[in-house]
């Protein structure tokens, strides 16, 4: 009988994770910030794999070496910011890894009732891999790193009626700015970026072209982020900044301009053309086709007539 591969382990409070690494019970169980200096972090004593209950953001001073990045490779040695949701799989990493920085851990019930419990969930960049890592300029770093250090001091504090709020705030403010780090990462990295747009036109190219709709259906966005070697959020996200539009109506795009050429030049039926780019039903060709070009497939074709 084969053996089931160990499942993660859960870090249901920060108490419990705070433990096993050696740190001092949190001021607060629902929220944590921790700075680290240097000190050498027992990662040792961590699972392989684990699970946060809670949303994670780290600035790092030094993501030391280099992570493959597609094809190539990316140069971490200026360090940055990373973001994760809760529920998401974790593995301890490299213990000789340069854990200085700051670390913020906060349980989604601390944000109830607040707007950034809903909005939280539209910063795409917690679902950014580690290799998508936010670089921050100088100026960058003199922004975030004081809105970590005011978290600290306002936990140090003693807690009053308007902690939390001012807690929320400067979370809500780190992510804004984040937001528009990235934004700006976005049009900084174009040479990786125009590399990765290209290798995504030929990669369409080749879906369409090798009779593959016809055997798994139109291509997915995590279908392509993965023969991209990307985070399918940070493929719409790039996909945004550099064309107006997320990874799924580039595909639709795509797929509506290889639609037309098949109807304007060959003698496929209208269903025929829907089966070979990948849809189950021709009425959802039919709707998407008159959705991006006011026109049913059977009148465009017959527009050439």
């Amino acid at each position: 009988m084969k053996k089931k591969p160990n499942s993660p382990h859960r870090f249901s409070s920060l108490t419990e994770l705070h433990r096993t690494v050696g740190l001092p019970k949190p001021v607060h169980p629902l929220i944590s910030l921790v700075e680290n200096n240097g000190a050498a972090v027992p990662l040792h004593q961590m699972p392989e794999t684990f699970v946060l209950n809670f949303y994670k953001i780290s600035y790092k001073m030094k993501l030391s070496g280099k992570i493959k990045y597609g094809q190539g490779y990316y140069d971490f040695d200026e360090g940055g910011m990373l973001f994760k949701v809760p529920n998401q799989i974790s593995s301890k990493g490299d213990d000789n890894h340069d854990h200085t920085g700051f670390t913020l851990l906060f349980h989604p019930d601390f944000l109830a009732g607040y707007p950034l419990a809903t909005k939280i969930k539209q910063y795409g960049f917690f679902s950014y891999s580690v290799n998508e890592a936010l670089h921050l300029s100088d100026k960058e770093k003199s922004t975030i790193i004081p809105l970590f250090i005011n978290i600290k001091e306002e936990l140090k504090s003693s807690i009053d009626d308007f902690s939390q709020d001012i807690i929320v705030s400067q979370i809500e403010t780190m992510l804004n700015y984040s937001n528009r780090f990235y934004k700006r990462q976005f049009i900084t990295r174009k040479r990786i970026n125009s590399t990765l747009l290209e290798k995504l036109e030929g990669l369409l190219d080749e879906y369409f072209h090798s009779g593959k709709p016809l055997l798994h259906g139109i291509p997915t966005v995590q279908y392509l982020a993965d023969h991209l070697h990307i985070s399918p959020s940070y493929l719409s996200d790039m996909l945004r900044t550099h064309t107006g539009q997320n990874a799924q109506q580039h595909i639709h795009n795509v797929l509506i301009e290889k639609a037309k050429i098949l109807i304007s030049s060959s003698h496929l039926t209208i269903s025929e053309i829907a089966y070979e780019l990948g849809f189950e039903h021709p009425s959802s060709f039919n709707k998407l086709f008159k959705a991006k070009t006011q026109l049913s497939p059977l009148a465009y074709r017959q527009s050439f007539n």
